[in-house]
């Protein structure tokens, strides 16, 4: 979740950044370029002050009669073109030049020079320039008029290069978007920071919610930290794990019960069977039929008992050889097995695991009891140990008619039985006992076929953690 959530808020936050600063970013570029102009504005004006008062008059070039007033312009103008490298030139409005800097520097016929001499021969000053960006190479022209009795005598024109300008801009900029880093940093962590504190029950609710579902019902969310909201879903969380505990423990409660309670009354009911069968002659069919659905009641109060026991008892995990224990039982199948023809083939090479040894050892004879049960003669059943990663293996695969996709989706369910197995001996809880008593230390069982172009033979994985779970 935090990796979808995360992203959307740093896309969120960088947006907010831009659309702050772009406009402050346009802003700063504005305001670098209008400082510009009012700086060519007042330089115009102070020429426009100077020209006003030169007395000559065009004749169709420069006038050669000496005047005071001129020298002091030029001397002005090519001070100014000296220092700061502006082109400037007082023009009449004939486009003759009345001073000018450089000296062969002429009102062009066309371009942006010319256009701010027509507008400022209109009695007034030219528009702004347009906005000089950082990757253009333009120039900033800024012209205004020379007043004299009324009449536009002349015109001040400067043609400033925008060098300096568009470097202070991009370093403006460049601050700028430094700022606006450290800023996305900053948010990114903060972000980071927040989806923690949010998830963080989040997180804990769904590794108590896996505990609980794979058997370990103990397991409760702690309720500090987080929203408000998560907190009280932590805590209705905690009530509805209490109450489903409570419920389980009522049913397995009355499971155990029941089983106990009905043993004693069967038990003498089969005595009573017994000694009824020595007053009939011997083989009655009856008698023996009864006696045989008696003992297979009492099999199946025994295993409801030991379900309900399984389901009850807490695991006693210990760091074990996995190897050895399933050879040892292996070894203790193999003559059940050679009295049915059946070859038991085991594998197992040393390798530990975290388990309780009865529950393993337990379902180890189950499974393996039923795949021997379930294997015709002359064929065999292979047990192999593995150990990879996190986790450890036992694989009981046998050759027997295996199950169908549909019987197989529904194996290990309480009580049921393939039809095609039916007059096989069992109860159709072994597997339930098995299921309950590995999820207690945190392993699992599952169920394929050994063979996959064919429902031929059936594969059971015992799986246990090769970590201590709750580390």
């Amino acid at each position: 979740m935090r990796a979808r959530l995360l992203p959307l808020l740093i896309v969120l936050m960088a947006a907010v950044l831009l659309a702050l600063g772009v406009p402050l970013a346009l802003s700063m570029a504005s305001a670098q370029q209008q400082r510009v102009v009012v700086d060519r504005i007042d330089d115009t004006a102070r020429f426009a002050a100077l020209a006003q008062f030169v007395t000559d008059r065009p004749t169709g070039s420069r006038q050669t009669v000496p005047d005071e007033r001129l020298e002091t312009l030029r001397r002005e103008l090519a001070s100014y073109h000296d220092v700061y490298g502006i082109r400037a030139g007082v023009f009449y409005r004939s486009g003759a030049p009345m001073a000018n800097a450089p000296d062969d520097w002429a009102l062009p016929a066309e371009g942006e020079v010319r256009a701010a001499f027509d507008e400022a021969l209109l009695s007034r000053r030219s528009h702004d320039p347009s906005q000089v960006w950082p990757w253009q190479r333009g120039r900033l022209v800024v012209a205004s008029p020379v007043i004299r009795d009324g009449d536009v005598a002349a015109v001040v024109v400067t043609d400033s290069p925008t060098g300096q300008m568009r470097a202070r801009i991009l370093h403006g900029w460049l601050i700028l978007g430094l700022g606006e880093t450290v800023a996305m940093l900053v948010a990114v962590g903060a972000a980071m920071r927040l989806t923690g504190w949010v998830l963080r029950p989040v997180r804990v609710l769904d590794a108590t919610t896996h505990d609980i579902a794979t058997g370990r019902l103990k397991s409760r969310v702690a309720e500090a930290g987080g929203p408000p909201e998560l907190r009280r879903l932590a805590r209705s969380f905690n009530e509805m794990a209490d109450n489903v505990e409570n419920v389980l423990e009522q049913q397995r409660a009355f499971v155990a019960d029941a089983s106990h309670q009905l043993r004693n009354p069967l038990a003498a009911l089969l005595l009573r069977i017994d000694l009824l069968a020595l007053d009939l002659p011997e083989g009655h069919e009856e008698i023996d039929s009864v006696r045989a659905e008696g003992k297979r009641l009492a099999q199946v109060l025994d295993d409801l008992l030991d379900l309900a026991l399984a389901e009850h008892a807490e695991a006693d995990l210990q760091l074990i050889d996995i190897g050895e224990l399933t050879a040892e039982r292996v070894a203790a199948w193999t003559p059940a097995a050679e009295a049915k023809g059946v070859r038991l083939m085991g594998s197992c090479p040393a390798t530990t695991a975290w388990a309780d040894p009865v529950a393993l050892s337990s379902a180890l004879d189950a499974v393996i009891d039923n795949a021997v049960k379930f294997t015709p003669r002359g064929e065999r059943v292979e047990v192999t140990v593995n150990g990879s990663g996190n986790r450890s293996t036992v694989v009981v695969a046998d050759h027997g008619p295996g199950l169908t996709d549909e019987e197989l989706a529904r194996i290990g369910d309480r009580f049921w039985r393939s039809s095609r197995h039916q007059n096989v001996k069992g109860s159709g809880l072994g597997l339930s006992i098995c299921r309950a008593l590995l999820a207690a230390g945190g392993g699992s069982i599952t169920f394929a076929h050994h063979r996959a172009q064919e429902p031929h033979g059936l594969k059971v994985t015992v799986t246990v953690p090769r970590t201590e779970p709750g580390t």
